[in-house]
């Protein structure tokens, strides 16, 4: 007999802690019991009571290229009957560290690995290695992971649900990460006149999405290269969410700013467990085995998830394939917008390629303290309404939403109709 939502969530809930792998799939910013998927197929998820959900969470990031892409599908298939680990180099590692390398011409060198949390914590520490420095700047609001040292002010999980104390995070393991404001000049210029030669390295989300999804100024940006050069410090882009998805090269193409060592997840490996990280190569010579830095993975570089990312690179690559992500997220920003003004409501937007953001607030936040000054019981009633209708947001105000190729015009369309019934519906629902 088939089981409801709410009883496979009793279920997990006696099995993992608070019935979830992680913590965002909870619903415990929204409220209420989240479904449970039985399949995916383009841009829809099917939960195991049938439902079929228009998915804009798309698995936070990683399917570009929607769901169960067939492509990508038959080259994940080919290399499954040849086996599914080995401990070994593969040439599939070379021909898709070949490809990164090509998008992203700041990678000279670089390291698979397994997750994002696992590049961000291996760059770190490659950094200080390199530099003879211990201190790391990070900005508020943004997330890199869940390793110790960057979990203090790490903005959408920790804002969720409202985990200041950190437990199991101890004084030292964080004493040596800085916390300045995003998009704030001036506390950049602070900081690095009181440690001017202490700075191993500043951490950053070029365009940040744990915060929902906000821009860097321009000026911030270029100061923030300048002074990382001016003070011998390296600079990390943490490209996890916007790699290959903001534009081909990523933000760094789109801003024109070449950081010293780039992360990269989610997209790089297809929805597969993969990630990377890379940079020049006097800087990667420092891992080992050539190296001082220790770092390793038994399923780094596994077969089958490289099998999946050079698929889905080669599948971004097409003509027009960015070019379509940003027709379709300012199709589906400005139709959001038009719908909440039509029913009274007060909504901004930014996208880039496949990541979008919106706000029920007349103005564009710049930074996670006006963020934070958001009421999200709006949203948090309009999400229930929309996932009602046949839609999936994510379940935080605090998280950036994403769209695959397979998000077409009608799709679009469709979603525009949920949001239009959800706005009445929501209106109605607090007269």
């Amino acid at each position: 007999m088939k089981k409801t939502n709410l009883e496979s969530m009793e279920i997990s809930s006696t099995i993992f802690p608070g019935g979830v792998n992680s913590p965002v799939r909870s619903f415990s910013s929204v409220g209420g019991t989240p479904f449970f998927t039985l399949k995916a197929k383009d841009s829809y998820l099917i939960d195991i009571e049938n439902n079929f959900y228009i998915d804009y969470v798309c698995s936070w990031g990683a399917n570009i290229v929607g769901h169960a892409n067939d492509y990508v599908a038959d080259k994940i298939t080919k290399a499954l009957h040849n086996g599914l680990s080995y401990g070994t180099p593969t040439e599939l590692e070379s021909q898709l560290g070949q490809m990164i390398k090509k998008l992203i011409p700041s990678i000279q060198k670089l390291r698979l690995v397994s997750s994002g949390t696992e590049a961000v914590m291996s760059a770190i520490r490659l950094a200080r290695g390199f530099t003879n420095r211990n201190l790391i700047i990070k900005f508020e609001g943004c997330y890199h992971g869940h390793c110790d040292s960057l979990l203090i002010k790490a903005g959408s999980g920790l804002a969720t649900f409202k985990n200041h104390n950190l437990g199991g995070v101890t004084p030292g393991s964080i004493q040596d990460t800085l916390v300045i404001e995003y998009n704030n000049e001036k506390e950049l210029e602070v900081i690095f006149d009181k440690y001017p030669e202490q700075i191993a390295a500043v951490i950053i989300e070029p365009i940040a999405g744990n915060m929902n999804f906000v821009r860097p100024n321009d000026e911030f940006l270029n100061k923030l290269q300048f002074l990382c050069k001016k003070n011998n410090s390296l600079l990390i882009f943490d490209e996890v969410m916007t790699g290959f998805r903001v534009s081909l090269g990523g933000a760094q193409e789109l801003f024109n700013i070449v950081p010293d060592i780039t992360i990269l997840g989610k997209v790089v490996g297809g929805g597969l467990p993969l990630a990377a990280f890379g940079g020049r190569s006097e800087i990667m010579n420092f891992l080992s085995p050539i190296g001082s830095v220790y770092q390793a993975g038994t399923l780094s570089g596994n077969p089958i998830a490289v099998s999946s990312g050079i698929a889905t690179l080669e599948l971004i690559q097409e003509e027009n394939f960015h070019s379509k992500l940003n027709q379709s997220s300012l199709q589906l920003c400005q139709g959001i917008k038009e719908i909440a003004n039509n029913n009274n409501y007060e909504v901004s937007y930014d996208y880039q390629g496949g990541m979008l953001g919106f706000y029920l607030d007349k103005s564009l936040p710049k930074n996670f303290n006006q963020v934070k000054l958001i009421d999200n019981s709006l949203f948090n009633r309009l999400f229930h309404i929309i996932l009602k209708k046949g839609m999936f947001l994510p379940p935080s105000m605090f998280e950036s939403c994403f769209i695959s190729i397979k998000h077409d015009k009608e799709i679009i369309n469709k979603s525009l109709n949920i949001i239009d019934d959800a706005f009445k519906e929501l209106k109605k629902s607090l007269k």
